[in-house]
């Protein structure tokens, strides 16, 4: 730094910090390149800038900085600083614990990807070292493990929610995703039954299966709200309320995924839907709070109920074809979009979490849009 610059830097305001040029000219307050700025933001962590024109619009900006962090409470800024100074592994306990609207299953699968891909290489990292480049390197490791597509998807938004918390509480100086290429799984082909495997498999089924046969596939149910198949969901003659699941491992209720506890969707039910749950109404009954699906041994299902009734019903149908119980979801979102509901109300109707996951998913269902589109157009025209 020369001579006339070093004066320039003392004038400032003691924790100010210092305005000067990089370069090596001898006469830098007559030269053109820009002036820089130094200083240390709240969490104490030294920051430079450039680029500045002139002199007073570094002092400017250097000013600007000053008055941020003398109005910022103490507090805060201790809060800040501490929050930069934790290991990832002791934040993202404390992260997780602030996810109460995390069911019991989303907080297991949370936790899976964290202990299987996250924490191993990261757990000893301060957060306020996380920068773009880290992230990088992250996604490059698990590539040379050869982690599969989907599950270096989940641990990127997995990491990418833990860290950019920390951003939001002042813990991380600058935004670690920036510029970052997250790794995108693209869903392999799904398998859609046809309507008469739908209708085989439902022949050879118990009257519980078929139940949950007509709720994944006529209203788009995934396999834990359908074990919660409750009469009071029928809030209307074509229409079925969604307000909870049966997690499978533990046959406990929970909130909906992707939901708040308390927060619901609604689905449109077909007659042959509302039929079924009358059907088994009438010759079974339903539990004191109107529940259809019990075990002897429990009020609920789980999912080792639906593996073992599905195989054997498919077994007596003399299906051969690879498919699944949510098989019959897959069925709901290709009757719709086959028959032109937008995508954006089959994405409400089955709890995703936005239409692009609806979209990744069932794009090659949806009717080719663009011959479609210039066939409306010209009808128009």
């Amino acid at each position: 730094m020369s001579q006339e610059t070093c004066t320039l830097a003392t004038q400032l305001i003691r924790g100010m910090g210092s305005c000067f040029k990089n370069c090596a000219c001898v006469r830098q307050n007559r030269c053109s390149h820009p002036y820089a700025i130094r200083y240390r933001d709240a969490t104490g962590r030294q920051r430079e800038e450039t680029g500045y024109a002139t002199q007073e619009s570094a002092l400017d900006r250097l000013t600007e900085v000053y008055g941020e962090k003398r109005s910022t409470p103490r507090a805060q800024a201790d809060l800040k600083r501490e929050i930069g100074k934790q290991r990832f592994g002791q934040y993202v306990l404390s992260w997780l614990t602030r996810q109460r609207h995390y069911a019991p299953g989303s907080v297991r699968s949370v936790n899976q990807v964290l202990n299987s891909q996250i924490l191993p290489v990261l757990e000893s990292r301060r957060m306020n070292t996380f920068t773009s480049t880290v992230v990088e390197d992250f996604i490059m490791s698990m590539e040379q493990r050869s982690v599969g597509l989907a599950a270096q998807q989940n641990a990127f938004d997995t990491l990418k929610k833990v860290l950019l918390d920390a951003r939001r509480r002042g813990g991380l100086p600058e935004d670690p995703f920036e510029g970052v290429v997250p790794p995108e799984y693209i869903p392999r082909k799904i398998t859609i039954p046809t309507l008469d495997e739908i209708h085989a498999l439902k022949a050879a089924a118990t009257d519980e299966l078929r139940v949950v046969i007509d709720l994944m596939s006529g209203c788009g149910l995934r396999n834990g709200e359908a074990y919660a198949a409750n009469m009071e969901r029928m809030v209307a003659d074509d229409v079925y309320r969604i307000t909870e699941q049966i997690e499978g491992n533990t046959r406990q209720r929970a909130r909906l995924k992707h939901r708040k506890l308390g927060e619901f969707r609604e689905t449109p039910m077909p007659s042959t839907v509302r039929d079924c749950l009358l059907r088994y109404e009438e010759e079974h009954g339903v539990s004191p709070h109107g529940y259809l699906l019990r075990t002897q041994r429990s009020a609920h299902w789980a999912h080792t109920t639906l593996q073992y009734q599905w195989g054997a019903a498919r077994k007596r149908a003399g299906i051969t074809k690879k498919l699944t119980p949510y098989s019959m979801r897959h069925f709901f979102a290709s009757n719709c979009l086959a028959r032109g509901i937008p995508i954006t109300d089959v994405a409400e109707w089955m709890g995703h979490k936005s239409i692009n996951m609806t979209f990744r998913i069932y794009r090659h269902l949806m009717p080719a849009s663009i011959g479609r589109a210039a066939k409306l157009l010209d009808e128009g025209l």
